[in-house]
């Protein structure tokens, strides 16, 4: 996890790289991840020695100087240089956004819901999950799980499948659907 202030920095470019202390990596180089300030590409991936670190370092990692950097790191195992980078927006931010459906677009949702559905082990569910959502915006996702007598972390994860195909969006407390979750269900 990246915290905020690093993310936003990050997408300043201000900062470059990275240091995390890991039994093994837990990124590659070329790998990205979604964050709130959009996806992250990692450039490198480099075990280094703590005392090769040097005032550079820090620099590029956001830290006054080599002292601040090197008390940051606590741990045990390995410590890492990443690099990183912002290589653009979130992609689920535009789709979510899309306001109007094509038929080929409300095909292809169909498809991948219905796909959704019979892979579940609980059955049927994205319909059910949508139409909460959308009757129970900014409602906490414990409290939207126990109305579908489910628990919270498998609910979750059920939502996050449906923020993938752009249909919901999280809020600070709860989540919404979004335009495009909107449309679909129109």
């Amino acid at each position: 996890m990246i915290r905020r202030p690093v993310l936003d920095a990050i997408a300043t470019g201000r900062v470059t790289v990275v240091f995390r202390r890991w039994d093994r990596p837990r990124v590659r180089a070329g790998g990205t991840q979604r964050t709130a300030v959009g996806v992250l590409e990692f450039t490198s991936v480099e075990p280094v020695d703590d005392t090769g670190l040097t005032s550079s370092d820090a620099v590029a990692a956001g830290f006054a100087d080599r002292d601040a950097l090197l008390k940051a790191q606590v741990g045990d195992g390995t410590l890492y240089r990443v690099g990183v980078r912002l290589a653009g927006p979130d992609p689920r931010v535009a789709l979510r956004a899309k306001r109007r459906l094509s038929a080929a677009d409300r095909a292809d949702l169909d498809a991948r819901l219905a796909r959704l559905d019979r892979a579940s082990k609980h059955g049927p569910w994205t319909a059910a999950v949508l139409e909460l959502i959308a009757d129970n915006p900014a409602v906490r996702a414990p409290d939207l799980a126990a109305r579908m007598g489910r628990e919270t972390l498998p609910f979750k994860r059920d939502v996050r499948k449906l923020k993938e195909l752009g249909l919901t969006e999280s809020l600070e407390v709860g989540y919404r659907l979004s335009p495009r979750g909107r449309a679909y269900r129109r």
